[in-house]
């Protein structure tokens, strides 16, 4: 593997950092989203023949490359039981406390029932004690240290970035909650569920404050603003259970001098003040129409370009376009960007196990232009 600076002075790490300080950088910073270490959501891109491929030609050509990691400690008190019961092809995942119980029911190719789906799941679930408990947090993230430090010695730091994935309030609620019900709660539970936020945001303040104490990472991903955002729920919802908490999130990881990088996809347009008030270095993915709702131009004036854009290529241009028309639609974005702060990205990471050629091909095409792009004055 070629982990050479590319073409330049600057390596991917120098030009990451400038790029999220809002600093000139020698070429535009390209970030393709795939980890160093494999995950559960995307593709061990090491271990698969043409991913790798494309990750050493990154190299090569100087791409960036953060190993986005999750470090996890349980979200209840250890009164609360999960039990699990396989039975005729369906999972049953129950969580009990005393005589309140909830139950998820999945089955192998699809199908089931989420955790909450009725006001009583939701209430019941709210009702369960949430583990704010110091140092038990601290031996759930302990259990963990040594796997991790592994990883961190094994990533090539030259390359870029470990960078913590960590979670927000809402994150837990979204996923465990029928989304109908989500956004119908929204109006009708409301204070049940921003009184659960703030026990949840007790807890998860403890984890980040463990990871920056120990300098685990000097790149922190926040994922949960898309989810508590319209047309799901409204403006004045996301304004209570997103920007609160990831602002004090994002306050806490820049007094520990990280940087944070907040990802959103969807319709951004009418949030960007929010953002703007939220305040992280880098700002992903900002989506265009037809799929999302805002130009980068825009983008830039709602956020004073005080804010790193990340983005925005999708992840199905990279499946359809010929390499030629991807080659243009670089140039005709970094050309839309200019000198403004900007790390070009796809909108989504490697989650195809079985790429189509065409895809490989784009990956290729979209560094080598990005490469060959000169800024002006640059």
């Amino acid at each position: 593997m070629n982990e050479g600076k590319g073409r330049g002075c600057e390596t991917p790490r120098e030009r990451l950092f400038k790029a999220l300080a809002g600093e000139p950088t020698e070429r535009v910073p390209v970030w393709l989203l795939f980890p160093y270490h494999p995950t559960s959501y995307y593709v061990n891109v090491l271990a698969h023949a043409e991913y790798r491929r494309v990750f050493e030609f990154g190299c090569a050509q100087g791409v960036i490359t953060l190993d986005r990691r999750n470090l996890r400690a349980p979200l209840h008190t250890p009164e609360v039981a999960t039990l699990v019961h396989d039975e005729d092809g369906l999972r049953r995942r129950i969580l009990q406390w005393g005589n309140l119980r909830v139950v998820s029911e999945s089955k192998p190719r699809g199908g089931g029932k989420k955790l909450l789906t009725t006001d009583e799941d939701l209430e019941t679930f709210c009702a369960l004690p949430v583990d704010d408990d110091p140092k038990r947090i601290a031996a759930a993230m302990e259990a963990q240290w040594p796997s991790y430090l592994r990883e961190r010695a094994e990533f090539p730091a030259e390359l870029g970035a470990m960078m913590l994935d960590l979670g927000s309030p809402v994150n837990v609620l979204y996923h465990e909650s029928e989304l109908d019900a989500f956004a119908i709660w929204s109006v009708t539970h409301a204070a049940t569920i921003e009184r659960w936020l703030e026990h949840a945001m007790v807890r998860i303040e403890i984890i980040y404050r463990w990871c920056l104490e120990r300098d685990l990472a000097d790149v922190y991903f926040l994922v949960g603003s898309e989810l508590a955002a319209p047309p799901l729920v409204s403006r004045e919802t996301f304004r209570r259970w997103v920007l609160p908490y990831e602002s004090r999130l994002i306050r806490l990881i820049h007094s520990y001098g990280k940087k944070v990088i907040q990802h959103f996809h969807g319709h951004i347009r009418g949030l960007l003040p929010d953002f703007g008030e939220m305040a992280p270095d880098g700002l992903h993915t900002i989506e265009a129409p037809p799929t999302g709702d805002c130009p980068l131009s825009e983008a830039y004036v709602a956020t004073n370009e005080r804010i790193t854009l990340i983005g925005n290529v999708q992840y199905d241009e990279f499946r359809s376009l010929a390499p030629e028309m991807m080659r243009l639609r670089v140039q005709r974005l970094l050309e839309e960007v200019g000198r403004r702060r900007f790390i070009l990205s796809p909108t989504a990471g490697p989650f195809d196990p079985s790429p189509p050629p065409r895809l490989i091909e784009n990956y290729l095409a979209f560094i080598a232009a990005a490469v060959e792009f000169r800024r002006e004055n640059s």
